[in-house]
């Protein structure tokens, strides 16, 4: 049986936790705006470097603190109204489903090369249990608890990296468990080589990298729309000082300039209606006016109020019929669009928990609408975030995603383009064309394969005016479903606990070794015993 080249002890403690504090920060930079694509494996590996060695404990520590090094820098937009202690509360919450997901990591890491002894175990099985717990942890994350936190997944790091066509053919999930798997694999070989990057590693890496970046899925055009995106400019922020109508008239203004321009409708963000049109005659006849003029259906974000319960709205308004449809947003954020458990929370951050003075409901109606025929899937703000949400609508028969956002909270920071690419990635992945529209940017139009048709600078009033590709195309990615996540998820859930039954078994083995080995007279006693019995 081959022995694994492997060392028996990974760094000092010290140093593991001072490469993890390092490597979050190099994964961090794999994200926009910077999005240095190659850094977030880079920073991965890195992780798993620090695992080296360390038991599920030790682990446990410098999980945490790559964690905390990770999320810290990447939602530190979050501190920009709202202060430290959401920031802090998030990324610590978030660091500690790191810390349990690299612990874990950290068992398969060590006591795996005992239980796949041979080279082809090391270098084939290993990567694909890490990539699968990294899923896991990532899955889990996203919709746990109150609805989860889909942010931040390795994924969203490659959506102008030559890997970004993969999503089309394995989902989100997948192409984390691929970037994950490739940077694992690069570990493994490296040990193969005595944590040297020796010539034979890196030929391979780029072999199976090379294999793995083709292009997305090819989609079949349905037929085309033309539409007008509105960005109004306007601070529609939570504490923004608004007259009551200023962030209508804002895009009112934005889309007179178009009147005449022929379009199939026309689409304005996330709270672009500040005073609910379902309540106010003078509302409704703005809406009625700009459905008018441009001889075109209105799409829009509103606060609703129905039946004494609050709702994050999207309209489909005609002008003369008024809303035609209505989408209630699925996934309101927890911590800011409701309190959960307010009575529980509100002791810790009395003045913060105060700042949501009301919950919005979740809502229950399908998420699309046929606009005289084209049926667009809707999304608004986190909802693009949400894996469920995009195949409802794609199951709906989508052909289009308008991605209503209102990203004025957080200023010139880097949510807005980290929404961004979370869309991009959903047109390649759903095949759909996605008109990501915010109230302030960064708004933009893409297309089914990855690339910008239109972009609207930030803070800037303005529109998008363009003739857009439909689809009905099922990608891969769409056809396979949810299922694709929970297999490889599965699968690296499988593996950790056959190291955990094999290693004991291991363990047992090894002190029943040393045990013959320090009372070898004895063991010769007992067996004959045995014998003439």
């Amino acid at each position: 049986m081959t022995t694994p080249r492997v060392p028996s002890t990974g760094l000092p403690l010290w140093a593991a936790v001072l490469l993890a504090a390092g490597a979050g920060a190099v994964l961090d930079g794999g994200f926009p705006d910077r999005s240095w694509w190659i850094l977030a494996p880079v920073g991965v590996v890195l992780m798993l470097v620090a695992l080296l060695g360390r038991g599920p404990w030790t682990g446990l520590v410098v999980g945490l603190v790559a964690g905390l090094s990770f999320w810290l820098i990447h939602i530190s937009w979050l501190t920009l109204y709202l202060g430290p202690v959401p920031w802090l509360a998030l990324a610590g919450l978030e660091a500690i489903f790191f810390a349990v997901g690299l612990a874990l990591t950290a068992v398969v890491l060590n006591v795996g090369p005992r239980v796949w002894p041979t080279a082809a175990g090391r270098v084939g099985v290993l990567p694909v249990i890490v990539a699968g717990l990294w899923t896991a942890r990532e899955a889990i994350s996203a919709v746990w608890p109150y609805g989860g936190f889909a942010w931040g997944r390795i994924a969203l790091s490659q959506s102008e990296s030559p890997f970004s066509g993969l999503v089309a053919w394995v989902g989100m999930s997948g192409l984390s468990f691929v970037i994950v798997w490739l940077s694992a694999l690069v570990l493994q070989l490296c040990r193969e080589d005595g944590l040297r990057i020796g010539a034979r590693s890196a030929i391979a890496v780029a072999a199976v990298a090379t294999l793995l970046a083709f292009p997305a899925w090819p989609t079949v055009q349905s037929g085309t729309s033309r539409i007008a995106a509105v960005q109004g400019a306007s601070d529609a922020g939570l504490f923004a000082q608004n007259a009551p109508g200023q962030i209508l008239s804002d895009h009112v203004s934005a889309t007179l300039p178009l009147a005449g321009e022929p379009v199939d409708f026309v689409v304005w963000p996330e709270n672009g209606i500040d005073v609910d049109p379902l309540r106010s005659a003078d509302s409704a006849r703005v809406a009625d006016y700009i459905s008018t003029v441009m001889d075109a259906p209105l799409i829009a974000g509103t606060i609703t109020e129905r039946d004494g319960k609050y709702y994050n709205t999207s309209l489909l308004w005609k002008a003369g019929e008024g809303a035609v449809d209505l989408y209630d947003k699925v996934h309101p954020v927890p911590f800011a669009e409701y309190m959960p458990d307010r009575a529980f929370w509100r002791p810790f951050a009395p003045e913060l928990i105060d700042l949501v003075s009301r919950d919005y409901e979740i809502g229950t109606r399908d998420n699309v609408f046929d606009i005289n025929g084209i049926v667009a899937g809707i999304a608004i703000c986190f909802d693009i975030a949400d894996d469920q949400l995009v195949h409802e609508m794609i199951d709906d028969k989508a052909q289009i995603i308008l991605a209503q956002t209102n990203n004025a909270d957080f200023g010139h920071t880097d949510e807005s383009v980290q929404q961004l690419a979370i869309a991009r990635l959903r047109a390649i992945e759903a095949g759909r064309t996605v008109v990501n529209i915010s109230t302030v940017g960064t708004s933009a139009i893409i297309t089914p394969d990855g690339k910008t048709l239109d972009s609207l600078p930030t803070w800037e009033a303005g529109a998008m005016v363009q003739t857009v590709p439909l689809s009905t195309t099922d990608t891969p990615a769409m056809s396979a479903g949810r299922p694709l996540e929970w297999f490889v998820s599965g699968l690296g859930l499988a593996g950790l606990l056959f190291c955990l039954v094999a290693g004991r078994s291991l363990r047992r083995s090894a002190a029943g070794v040393r045990l013959a080995v320090a009372h070898p007279v004895t063991d010769r006693a007992k067996i004959r015993k045995r014998r003439r019995g």
